[in-house]
């Protein structure tokens, strides 16, 4: 029995180590789920974030975090984030970093709806005021309308998160922004920190309101699982791009063009729609100025002329409107969305694009001239002027083989012997006119 006893004592220690291991592995075992959001938000993004809630919803993550750091974006795929944000099961918090980051326009939105609100030092918040895609006011009722809408948004989500709904009006009516510090000092956001492992630290142990009750984040040395978009959320969130809806409306319009001297060649045609269908996808969230774009249309048009004409004033006029269209092409004059930033085309991207545009059609230019300068080299009239040798005597009419071929000729200017050179003066039908090379140049060949 006293053996038995004291077997048992000898165990207990490394029972207990072991009960320590299997806590600190459970306690490791948890995680919390990280998605990146940047640039514009759009449908893809969208369809990113609230994937990533599912996903944290049903694989247990402690929390889902999202690092933000946009200009804003349009106004349904704000609505859609926020609205699966109020209606998380799992806590969500939002994360403007890195340093230079902001969270602008909708941006402002997507903020706001988190369980938790984060800002790294250096960052920005707000400028919410709805304004039109080139950043001018709006004007007039519409301006009223657009204006009151969101304002009652994000004071709304901003009263059901707890926060500063006054900053939240003025953030839209007043185009109000602030630093991190700012934010935290007037209660737009909760906490100020300098990275992840600094906002995991920092919100272990706080409770939060969800659509599943309250919880309470254990969120100290858990892992961080980083969720990525998917390839086709990738793709077309790459898409909503100016500078790459730039490029995608030029290749496609040339494509076409090419086809239209070239009927048949298919691929141009097929590479030139599928270019021209993925610009229009772009377009459809971007604030587009269709002036602008049918300014570009129609410089492609003029370079396509300046082709067949050879015109200067065609290749000037067509580089200038496309240059002026693609600075217009995104400079809207009438809202679309209260929460769209505006975007521009680099500059850079217009200069490499019209120096690609004169460089092909000076290409194609020259290729036509230059063929218009050869001589018809094929079919029947390739034979005149073609020499050969008689194979019979042609007095007048005989055999002769000229390129490769036994013709019937008909010699002009006396007969000719069987093995002298003849020169092609003319095709008649299928017989050639031909004179005896002596003649005609006072040599033979």
């Amino acid at each position: 029995m006293i053996v038995k006893r004291t077997r048992l004592l000898s165990i207990l220690p490394v029972l207990f180590i072991l009960s320590g291991m299997f806590a600190a592995n459970a306690q490791a075992g948890g995680h919390v789920d990280v998605l990146t959001v940047g640039g514009v938000i759009d449908p893809w993004v969208a369809n990113y974030i609230q994937r990533g809630i599912g996903l944290a919803e049903s694989d247990g993550a402690e929390a889902l975090v999202i690092v933000l750091n946009t200009p804003g974006g349009a106004l349904e795929p704000m609505q859609d984030i926020t609205t699966r944000m109020l209606n998380a099961r799992v806590p969500v918090v939002v994360f403007v970093y890195p340093s230079g980051a902001w969270a602008a326009s909708a941006g402002t939105f997507i903020t706001l709806a988190a369980n938790i609100a984060a800002m790294a030092p250096g960052t920005a918040i707000g400028a919410a005021h709805p304004v039109t895609q080139s950043g001018q006011d709006i004007q007039g009722t519409e301006g009223t309308k657009v204006t009151n809408f969101s304002t009652s948004l994000l004071q709304s989500i901003a009263q059901q998160r707890g926060r500063n709904v006054d900053w939240a009006g003025k953030a839209v009516q007043e185009s109000v922004s602030a630093t991190a510090q700012e934010a935290l000092d007037q209660n737009v956001i909760d906490l100020v920190a300098s990275d992840l492992n600094d906002l995991m630290n920092q919100i272990d142990g706080r409770t939060v309101e969800t659509a599943a009750g309250q919880i309470t984040l254990h969120t100290q040395r858990v892992g961080l699982v980083y969720v990525n978009t998917n390839l086709v959320e990738r793709f077309f969130h790459t898409l909503v791009d100016p500078n790459v809806a730039l490029v995608l409306l030029v290749v496609g319009l040339i494509g076409i063009a090419v086809e239209l001297y070239n009927p048949g060649a298919v691929v141009p045609a097929v590479i030139g729609g599928i270019c021209l269908v993925l610009a229009f996808v772009s377009f459809g969230s971007l604030p587009v100025n269709w002036g602008g774009a049918v300014l570009v249309v129609l410089s492609i048009v003029a370079f396509i002329v300046d082709v067949k004409v050879n015109s200067v004033v065609l290749t000037v006029g067509g580089l200038a409107m496309f240059v002026l269209g693609a600075l217009l092409l995104f400079a809207q004059t009438t809202p679309q969305s209260p929460v769209l930033p505006a975007v521009r085309v680099s500059p850079y991207v217009i200069a490499a694009l019209g120096g690609t545009l004169v460089a092909f059609f000076a290409f194609a230019l020259s290729a036509v001239v230059r063929g218009r300068r050869y001589p018809v080299m094929s079919g029947r009239e390739a034979l005149i002027g073609a020499t050969g040798i008689a194979r019979s005597d042609l007095d007048p009419t005989g055999t002769v083989h000229v390129s490769g071929e036994i013709w019937t000729a008909i010699a002009q200017g006396g007969a000719i012997r069987e093995g002298e050179s003849v020169r092609v003066l003319a095709v008649e039908g299928l017989r050639l006119r031909v004179v005896a090379q002596e003649e005609n140049d006072g040599t033979h060949i």
